[in-house]
Formats: C-alpha cells, structure tokens, sequence
C-alpha cells in the first residue's frame, strides 16, 4: 500500500531523490565508491559542496548579491546560539511565535539583551504578532517564517533598520519572498530541504565580523566562510540529498512551482477542515502555513474512529504535537495533492459515519 507521508520532520522527500541517493550510497557516479565513503576533500564531494551552495543561492535569487551559502551541523538549534554569538553585540529584537522562537530567545539571552517585541504565547501561538514595531538601534531583528508546531506562518515581514535574520527551517523552497530582505536565514535540512544532519545557512557577509567577543572556530560563520562550509568534516550524505532536492526543486520550476503547488494542498485540506463540522482549524485563519495544517476534532469521542480511517488509508504521521494536540498534516514540497485528497477522504468519511 501506497503510504501517504505528513510528517512533520524527517519529512517526505521526492522518489526520484531517494532512487539517485540509494544508487549514490551503492555506487557513486560509477566510481566503485561509496558517497558515503568517498573522502569529503576529494573533487567529487568538493564538486557536490560547492553546486549546492551555488543552487541554493540561485533558486532564493540570492546570487552574485553579496550571499554567501553554507552547510553546517547541529540543526536549527544550532542556530539559535551561532546567531547570536556572532551578531549581538548589546541587544537584539525577538519576535516570539512558538516553541522554536521562544528556544531561540533563550540562548540569545546568553550574550546581551533580548526585546521580545511581541508574543502570541496568550493564545498557545495560534496567531502572528501585528503592528509591532522593533527598535532601530538593535544588531538584528529574529522571527521564525513557518511553526510546525502550531501551524502559523509569517505572510508580511516588516521593514526593518536592523538586519533581519530568519529560522526558515520548516518553510524554505517552499513560496517566493524577497529573500534580499534577510541577512542570514537559516533552515534545517530534515523538514522541506533533506535528511537530518546538515544545515544551510545563508548569510549576507557583510554583517559578520562586528561583535567584540572572541568566537570559537567551530561557532565562527567567518571561519565556516573562509574554509568554503569545509572547516571540519561536513555532513556528506545530508549535503548529497539536499543537492539531489536542490536539482529536483529547479527542475520541476523552481520555488514559483512550489508555491503553486504548496497552495493548492493547502486549500484543499484546509477548505475541508472549514466544511466538516467534525473538524476545527487550530491557527487563526489569516495566519495558517501552507506547510503545516493543525486542526482538531470537534468531537474527541470520534478519535480512534478517525485514527483508524487513516491508518487504513496509508496515511503516516497525522497526530499532532503535544503542545496542540489533534492533528498536523505537513504538506512540504514533494507531498502530492494525491496524498491530500486521500486524507479529504477520510475526513469525509467519518462525517458519513456520524
């Protein structure tokens, strides 16, 4: 049976990704090698670090604009230490819309001041901030684009003085933006882009080398900079499929395809969730992601009805976070809209049940 993946992350990636990559770890490119053994200063893996630095800068619009792309370790959490360790110098705006936002805030606090210009933590983050407004004289301003968690997702960034930095983990690839708008964004690889174990960071360079303190290597983008994202051994495997993606995202149109394509899933699962008196939405209805659908039943005595409707039907990975409970369908790039009508169906037919 055919499984339909909504996975939060590790997420669904495209078949054609995991053929080339399975034929990659048996033997790449008819070398007789491994990728997975092949030494990570070789030609052949300095070839595929370098193409997909390039293809991410290509396809966000990114480059020849002062951009530069890397792939490094330690996710998205990570990040939110590196961020600040190498950008603020006395004070940094935060706007906090979820678990990730808030994980964020709390290693910035390690190093200076944090302005927590707006919060929707009143509402279980089901909503995004509005009208706030974040001081000019701060080193960076951070939001979070997409919350898998709970299922909102920025639609209008503000206009900012400071640079603007963004954890775009579980959104990238996915919509066009003006991507120029943002300093440094980054993603970790497993929700939308790859595998677990990498994770790109894009950075304007211009706004490095301006703290005070000392940095270690390890923690230094100038470092990772300088040494072409091969300071130490990068992850080789998790940098392949994310090019194998990269390729496969240009190929079949680039981020405009997929915004097209995310949009009309989203649609089409949320107008269900609208129709079915059986089922709430659980983001403010102006701020859904199109990446991450969270709704509830109206009913909890229907749950393990329901649980078994689409688990008969192949459907893996529905259930909710904990902080939200019901049910979060992920609808990344390479979901197709098959996948959703399966899940339509199911809904529909637990309203018929009734």
């Amino acid at each position: 049976m055919k499984k339909h993946n909504y996975s939060a992350g590790p997420c669904i990636l495209p078949q054609e990704v995991f053929r080339e990559a399975a034929q990659g770890i048996l033997d790449y490119q008819d070398s007789g090698l491994s990728i997975m053994e092949i030494s990570h200063r070789s030609a052949a893996f300095v070839d595929v670090m370098e193409e997909a630095r390039s293809l991410s800068l290509e396809l966000l619009g990114l480059k020849d604009k002062g951009y530069t792309a890397l792939f490094l370790q330690g996710g998205a959490s990570m990040q939110f230490l590196m961020t600040a360790y190498n950008l603020l110098n006395k004070k940094a705006a935060y706007l906090n819309t979820g678990t990730w936002s808030s994980k964020a805030i709390k290693e910035a606090k390690i190093f200076g001041e944090v302005i927590e210009v707006a919060s929707s933590k009143d509402k279980n983050f089901n909503y995004i901030p509005k009208d706030y407004q974040v001081p000019a004289d701060v080193d960076y301003f951070h939001c979070t684009s997409n919350n898998t968690i709970f299922g909102t997702q920025i639609k209008d960034f503000p206009e900012v003085d400071a640079p603007m930095v963004c954890d775009m983990s579980s959104d990238i690839f996915s919509r066009q933006l003006d991507f120029s708008k943002f300093d440094l964004i980054y993603a970790g690889a497993q929700k939308n882009m790859g595998p677990a174990g990498t994770t790109l960071v894009i950075i304007k360079e211009d706004i490095l080398g301006k703290v005070e303190r000392e940095i270690p290597s390890m923690l230094n983008y100038k470092v990772h900079l300088e040494k072409d994202s091969m300071f130490n051994t990068p992850a080789v495997y998790a940098v392949y499929v994310s090019l194998l993606t990269l390729r496969w995202i240009k190929k079949n149109g680039g981020i405009k395809a997929m915004e097209k394509r995310n949009a009309e899933k989203a649609d089409l699962l949320y107008k269900e969730i609208d129709r079915n008196p059986l089922f709430k939405g659980f983001a403010e209805v102006k701020d859904r992601s199109a990446m991450n659908a969270t709704f509830n039943l109206t009913d909890e005595s229907k749950k393990d009805a329901f649980d078994m409707l689409w688990k008969e039907a192949g459907i893996n990975g529905l259930n909710g976070h904990r902080s939200v409970g019901g049910y979060r369908a992920s609808l990344y790039n390479a979901l197709d809209i098959e996948s959703v009508k399966v899940l339509v169906s199911a809904m529909q037919q637990l309203e018929e049940q009734s």
